[in-house]
């Protein structure tokens, strides 16, 4: 079969090594266009760009594909290509451009997604992150067949993995990669053997969540939440945006924390630092205590709680309350 690819960050870079790996013919790479990264701000290629241009993959980055958007020429030149380009699939993975009706009309047997929830349980951007802010115990890889709904496709093939206890946005993100590139493969394996596309399931209605875009205002922790939902969201929102909190007028990384049993000292104020030693830093919540085991300071290192105190004593202090 011969594939066209489209997709950005690393997980999508994981699909596009499994399918080339697994000797299927990608004629075409999209990927959006370079962008500004690091302190020179210079111009960086996506994961998805390097993986194709170091295996001699041809690589095409449109700003758009909406015929009626903002830029219409360039997509009537990446549809002129796509339909110029022989292939029989395109395959999807974390793209970021939407792809209109004429797009997912062209390939003969349509557009797959790779997406990283049990669908419906989370459409949209941030699957992974509100998986584990949510506190569900599994998740996975549903590949679907594209339509032009956000996610609403019928389903190809779904499989369930556990989130770990332990499990932050970056490692659950790296387990859900591979497998949904070892997933792609066997789907399009069916495709190559029947001459057609398998047959599809359409998406219950029930059950179904909007996995929002994660902003940095949400980074901000609120002590005066539940602790053991401010531990989730640390979770989740490790290693990006990292979440943060605030004490003495400096903004802290908190990148590992665990909410610890019982329900607290409800005469203690939100915020108040309870104990700062080798086990971690327990701060008082609204509900619960919430122990934190991983801190950055502005321009230091991610380190342990029991080094980071060495350089930053948090005894006796109070972070600040979100407004």
């Amino acid at each position: 079969m011969k594939v066209i690819f489209a997709g950005t960050p690393e997980f999508a870079a994981v699909a596009l090594a499994a399918l080339h790996q697994a000797g299927f013919d990608i004629p075409l790479v999209l990927t959006q266009p370079d962008r500004p990264a690091g302190r020179g701000m210079q111009l960086h290629a996506s994961p998805v760009k390097q993986y194709a241009l170091a295996h001699g993959m041809p690589v095409a980055q449109p700003v758009s594909l909406k015929p009626d958007g903002k830029h219409p020429e360039v997509a009537r030149d990446a549809h002129a290509l796509l339909q110029a380009t022989p292939h029989d699939v395109m395959v999807v993975a974390a793209y970021g451009l939407i792809l209109p009706p004429s797009v997912l009309s062209i390939p003969r047997f349509g557009c797959l997604n790779i997406h990283a929830s049990l669908l419906p349980r989370w459409r949209g951007a941030a699957p992974i992150h509100r998986a584990i802010e949510a506190g569900d115990a599994h998740t996975g890889i549903t590949i679907m067949q594209m339509e032009e709904g956000l996610d609403t496709g019928p389903m190809l093939a779904m499989r369930s993995i556990p989130i770990a206890a332990d499990d932050s946005t970056g490692s659950l993100h790296d387990k859900l990669a591979r497998l949904g590139g070892e997933m792609i493969v066997a789907v399009l394996r069916l495709f190559e053997r029947d001459g057609a596309a398998p047959v599809a399931s359409p998406q219950p209605e029930a059950g179904m969540n909007y996995a929002a875009k994660i902003r940095k205002d949400e980074a901000a922790i609120d002590f005066a939440g539940d602790a053991a939902a401010l531990a989730r969201k640390i979770q989740a929102f490790n290693p990006a945006p990292g979440a943060s909190a605030q004490v003495d007028g400096v903004q802290l990384k908190i990148w590992k924390a665990a909410s610890l049993p019982g329900a607290g000292d409800s005469s203690v104020q939100a915020g108040a630092v309870l104990a700062a030693d080798a086990d971690g830093v327990n701060v008082a919540c609204g509900s619960g205590v919430l122990r934190l085991l991983e801190l950055q300071k502005p321009g230091g290192k991610r380190l342990p709680a029991q080094d980071f105190l060495k350089g930053f004593p948090l005894a006796g202090k109070r972070f600040a309350l979100v407004q």
